[in-house]
């Protein structure tokens, strides 16, 4: 991970972890201490860092982002120490009826809402 992030941080790059936590707990720790130098780094508008154990230039459009499905076998809570690096965003599955209702409406259609539904 260590590799990664330097390529992200030296690149200014974005990254998205998918279903991060589903990754054991010790490597969260690890990956909490990493995202939080780059973070830092930024924070202070830094042009250079030091990450484990090299001097990087840093570009500070480099971010880290990740999804998570919690409530599912298999997946754990983030520690509070990855939580607090994070802002928390719920999603949910869109009404695909009143989606397509507003549509057919927005088309001149007159009977729109049983449209939808169908």
């Amino acid at each position: 991970m260590a590799k990664f992030f330097k390529g992200l941080a030296s690149s200014g790059a974005w990254a998205c972890f998918d279903e991060f936590n589903r990754i054991d707990l010790e490597v969260l720790s690890v990956v909490a201490q990493q995202v939080m130098e780059i973070q830092l780094a930024v924070k202070a508008k830094l042009r250079t860092f030091t990450f484990e154990g090299s001097e990087l230039r840093l570009r500070r459009s480099c971010n880290v982002f990740i999804t998570m499905n919690p409530g599912y076998a298999g997946r754990s809570e983030l520690p509070d120490n990855l939580k607090a690096l994070f802002r928390t965003v719920a999603m949910m599955v869109p009404d695909y009826a009143m989606i397509a209702e507003i549509m057919l409406f927005s088309s001149g259609y007159m009977k729109a809402r049983e449209c939808a539904h169908k």
